[in-house]
Formats: structure tokens, C-alpha cells, sequence
């Protein structure tokens, strides 16, 4: 992740990239599959029933790397979205936060859980969801919920800053009794 003369800027490629996806199709029905890059095998997307997940800015791999550099790629990931946030407040309306606390647990019992979360735990994207929606000016029944998140799957991988686009409400899960 890049920060522009001094201050965090969130590239302009990230946001085209989240309004092709606001603006494309969700797989209507299907199993869940992951995509990655021919060459390179890094994660592209993932779509299932109703929703995609795909990466916006991905940062570099932070093998051998330590405070202080590593905090400063933390704090340059969570202040791109932070950017990111603001700019979809002003687009959409305030947004709400969805934990994945719950997610997170029912993943390691193997409690089920709707292929949304389902898919976000499979690929490891565990950070909590800012979520928007029904997305302002769309048609009932095209109505679109939007969520962006920041993860880091394990220390050395890359922070990744990704966004879900579902034609199904996002809402917190439960606990399971």
C-alpha cells in the first residue's frame, strides 16, 4: 500500500476497481469459487451465491520485517482505510460495523454460517466488516450491500484492504447456542 506526499491517498485504481464491482454481475447462483492470478497464484476474487469478494489494495509481504517498519505498514494500511471509509460515507450515507468475532468462532467449531462469512473466513479475511447498504438510488431488486475490511492473515503476509459486494443483507451472526 502506497502513501501519497505525506498523507495516506487511496489510488484511484482501488476505487474503479470497487465501482466495477458495485456495478457488476453477482454470480446468481452456484457453489463458491476462489480465483487467482495465472501467473502468480495470488487471490483475485471469490464469488458465490449472490455476492463477490475481491482484493482493493494489497500491500507488500512483511516477511523479516519488524517494528518499526511493520507498524508503519500497519498504520499506512489502516489509514488507507480510513480513506476509503470517509469517501464511501460520502457516497452512501453512513455506514454501520459488522463484527467477525462470531464468524471467526463458528469457523474454528465448524458451526455453518451464511457463504458469505463462510467465504471471508476461507480466505482468511477476518477483519471486521464497515458495512453500507441497501446502497442508495438501486432498484429494490437489485438492491446492493457493500462491506470493506482490513486483514493481515498471518505477520509476514500482506495487509490486504478487500470489499464484498452481496445482493443479501450483511447483518452481525449470532451465537450459536
Amino acid at each position: 500500500m502506497t502513501a501519497g506526499a505525506g498523507e495516506p491517498r487511496l489510488p484511484d485504481r482501488a476505487l474503479s476497481h470497487l465501482d466495477a464491482l458495485l456495478t457488476g454481475p453477482l454470480p446468481a447462483t452456484g457453489p463458491t469459487v476462489s480465483e487467482g492470478d495465472p501467473a502468480t497464484g495470488e487471490w483475485t476474487r471469490t464469488g458465490g451465491e449472490g455476492f463477490v469478494i475481491a482484493p482493493l489494495l494489497v500491500g507488500k509481504p512483511l516477511t523479516g520485517v519488524y517494528a518499526p517498519e511493520w507498524n508503519a505498514a500497519e498504520e499506512t494500511a489502516e489509514a488507507q482505510l480510513t480513506v476509503l471509509i470517509g469517501e464511501l460515507d460520502r457516497r452512501f450515507g453512513p455506514h454501520r460495523e459488522v463484527a467477525m468475532r462470531v464468524p471467526l468462532f463458528r469457523k474454528i467449531t465448524g458451526d455453518p454460517m451464511p457463504a458469505l462469512f463462510q467465504a471471508l473466513c476461507d480466505e482468511d479475511l477476518l477483519g471486521d466488516l464497515t458495512v453500507w447498504g441497501p446502497l442508495p438510488n438501486a432498484p429494490r431488486s437489485t438492491a446492493r450491500w457493500l462491506a470493506v475490511s482490513l486483514n493481515q492473515s498471518d505477520a509476514d503476509a500482506p495487509m490486504i484492504l478487500c470489499a464484498a459486494v452481496t445482493d443479501h443483507p450483511i447483518t452481525e451472526l449470532r451465537e450459536t447456542g
